[in-house]
């Protein structure tokens, strides 16, 4: 176990303070990575699939990985007992994952009327939600100086316009004049609200000494059971969505590994959110389209033929997204903005009957011995097990899209993948053993 296990919690947190929020940026920074990465299997809508199709097998391939790796890395007994600690924090899992299945449908909506090039930057701008909830309910950025404020402020407000600059760089004509425009704005700003809202709950559980994996266990049970509920009544019925689902059979293995793609980088944003808050967090992880757009410009060609003031506005789209992000990066907190996280966290723990003790060392990333002992049992091997075979049988029979592809930049972005996964987990187990 990390030796500052051995000094007192109220000091190791002020000593680790700065390397805590390192490692918050870097996850934040792989969680974009990962996250923009599992955009790519939509690009299956092009192929003539429906999108509450790929939608639902995705969430089911999130449903498989957030059982999983959660398994894989701690086992079940470990987030059992993580649960039994802090039952109240099950039904905000739950709710979370019930917002997150709705905004994802309303994004639907918003793609089908004013292109996913304008409604991208849209609901992306739940950074900016994420940060005035932050600041309300979870005393973020108070007691911070002027200059963290401005960094987060406007380092937020640059990736916003940076992703806006890269979704107008798409647009070839303008859907905003249709009929629609005005529900498609209106659908991509309520995704935006609702993901930014998301991330209540998740600030909650990190305030209350929850692990991010046992969180991520109970969010999945909400948003796959909205989800079929959605899916169910706007798509036909559930027995229309079965069948897509079964013409669709060689190319549900690439939506699954979409879905595995997506809970990594949501692990990642996880614990960016309880390590620098989710006014820190949520907009690093935001810089998800900068990567999405990697994938779609150097993978599947988009934006080919583009004229030259086109290539200006990416190239300077990106330049501005990676300066909001650097900028963030930077706004380490301060003495007296840790004070007021640590008032949060007590009035979290009075409300639910919390040990401040524990939940402050969880805070910090400081693992008490007894759930450090959690053991394996033999239905931990069972569930990987399946989840392996699962991925089997789809793997089995599985095909290429018929969409062109240039498979040796996608071997360069998966590379990069590995490096970040592998890095920023490497530093979590050190740092945090996954607490």
């Amino acid at each position: 176990m990390p030796e500052t296990k051995k000094i007192n919690p109220q000091a190791s947190l002020a000593l680790s303070a700065q390397s805590m929020h390192g490692l918050g940026v870097l996850c934040g920074i792989a969680a974009g990575a990962w996250l923009g990465a599992a955009e790519a299997p939509t690009k299956l809508v092009t192929a003539g699939l429906s999108p509450y199709t790929i939608s639902l097998c995705m969430v089911s391939g999130v449903f498989v990985a957030r059982w999983t790796l959660p398994t894989l890395l701690r086992g079940t007994s470990y987030v059992i007992d993580d649960l039994r600690a802090r039952p109240h924090l099950i039904a905000w899992a739950i709710l979370a994952g019930a917002l997150w299945a709705v905004a994802n449908t309303l994004t639907v909506f918003a793609i089908r009327d004013v292109g996913l090039a304008i409604a991208f930057p849209l609901w992306n701008a739940n950074s900016l939600i994420g940060i005035l909830w932050g600041i309300l309910l979870f005393r973020e950025l108070r007691g911070a100086p002027a200059k963290n404020w401005t960094k987060v402020i406007f380092g937020s407000l640059a990736i916003v316009a940076g992703a806006t600059m890269l979704g107008l760089s798409t647009v070839r004509s303008s859907p905003v004049g249709s009929a629609h425009a005005r529900g498609g704005i209106a659908a991509a700003l309520g995704a935006s609200l609702l993901w930014g809202t998301m991330y209540v709950p998740y600030r909650k559980a990190y305030l209350s000494g929850m692990n991010p994996l046992s969180f991520v266990t109970i969010f999945t049970i909400g948003e796959l059971g909205t989800m079929l509920v959605l899916a169910g009544s706007l798509a036909g019925g559930l027995h229309s969505v079965a069948g897509q689902i079964v013409a669709a059979r060689h190319y549900l293995f690439w939506l699954f590994l979409g879905g595995f793609c997506w809970v990594i980088g949501d692990l990642f944003q996880q614990y960016a959110t309880k390590y620098v808050g989710i006014g820190r967090g949520i907009p690093l992880s935001n810089t998800n389209q900068l990567w999405g757009l990697a994938w779609g410009v150097l993978v599947f060609g988009e934006l080919a033929g583009l004229s030259r003031s086109h290539q200006i506005i990416v190239i300077a789209g990106s330049i501005v997204m990676i300066l909001g992000a650097l900028a963030i990066s930077t706004a380490a907190a301060s003495a007296e903005e840790h004070s007021s996280t640590h008032d949060a966290l007590l009035r979290e723990c009075n409300r639910y009957e919390l040990d401040y003790h524990g939940s402050l060392m969880a805070l910090g990333g400081i693992e008490d011995e007894k759930r450090a002992a959690s053991r394996r049992r033999w239905w931990d091997y069972l569930i990987v097990a399946v989840a392996v075979g699962l991925f089997a049988w789809f793997a089995w029979g599985a095909t290429l899209p018929p969409l062109p592809m240039n498979l040796r930049w996608g071997a360069v972005l998966c590379i990069a993948l590995a490096i970040l996964l592998f890095g920023s987990g490497w530093a979590l187990w050190k740092r945090t053993r996954f607490f």
